[in-house]
């Protein structure tokens, strides 16, 4: 059986639209997830929430890096820019351990104090998310 041989090209045109399209979307959704997490008490919703502003600060930081990583090399900065690429995840990395510090103190002071879950609330947003 022969195979027609032909080139598929899957790279992005714009990464500076395809960050600001991430970026928007998800800035949408925590705001939708951290209002009816503060209207029905949902650590999830507040929780999910975070962690997508997690991901909105990742975005803005790998969108910075890549914009400061194109620079060219000087003679005081002769490998360029590129190595703030690695500052920019170890940055998203410390505030990913910080919301994960903040959702585990919440949820361990939820057992002390135990509130009810919006469970039809919490699925129509998570629902929604599936879309994001």
């Amino acid at each position: 059986m022969a195979h027609s041989h032909h080139h598929h090209e899957h790279s992005v045109s714009n990464y500076n639209s395809a960050f600001a399209i991430g970026i928007a979307l998800n800035l949408i959704y925590v705001v939708v997830e951290a209002v009816y997490g503060v209207i029905t008490d949902s650590l999830a919703l507040l929780a999910d929430a975070g962690h997508n502003l997690s991901d909105v600060v990742t975005l803005v930081l790998a969108w910075g890096a890549f914009a400061l990583a194109k620079k060219a090399a000087t003679d005081q900065r002769t490998y360029g820019f590129r190595k703030v690429t690695i500052l920019a995840s170890l940055t998203s990395a410390v505030l990913l351990l910080l919301a994960l510090g903040a959702i585990a103190w919440e949820a361990i002071q939820r057992f002390s104090y135990p509130r009810p879950v919006a469970g039809t609330t919490v699925m129509v947003v998570a629902f929604i998310g599936c879309f994001d």
